[in-house]
């Protein structure tokens, strides 16, 4: 449990619960099976006294990382996201 604020009163927040939230979303054809399958975040609920406003936090990396693997253009040598189809220094095109 962690000492946070509450973003809209700077109130201090106070522990809730820790809950498994399930991701995914019930299917016309299949039914639950496509939600079940997906999994669930564990996360840490927080509410605000105050403004009983609540909070949700995750200690999931994987939605932490918000940078891309990068590449180098074998032309000019720059680096930038992998998932770029043409260099965007020298325009070489990684699809020929």
């Amino acid at each position: 449990m962690e000492n946070l604020n509450c973003l809209r009163c700077q109130e201090p927040m106070r522990f809730l619960s820790r809950e498994r939230i399930q991701l995914g979303k019930t299917g016309w054809l299949l039914g639950d099976l496509p939600n079940l399958l997906s999994g669930a975040l564990e996360t840490d609920i927080y509410i605000c006294p105050r403004c009983r406003k609540l909070e949700f936090y995750s200690e999931c990396t994987e939605l932490q990382s918000d940078t891309l693997p990068q590449k180098t253009c074998p032309v000019c040598g720059a680096i930038h996201d992998f998932d770029y189809p043409k260099c965007p220094k020298c325009k070489y095109d990684y699809q020929k």
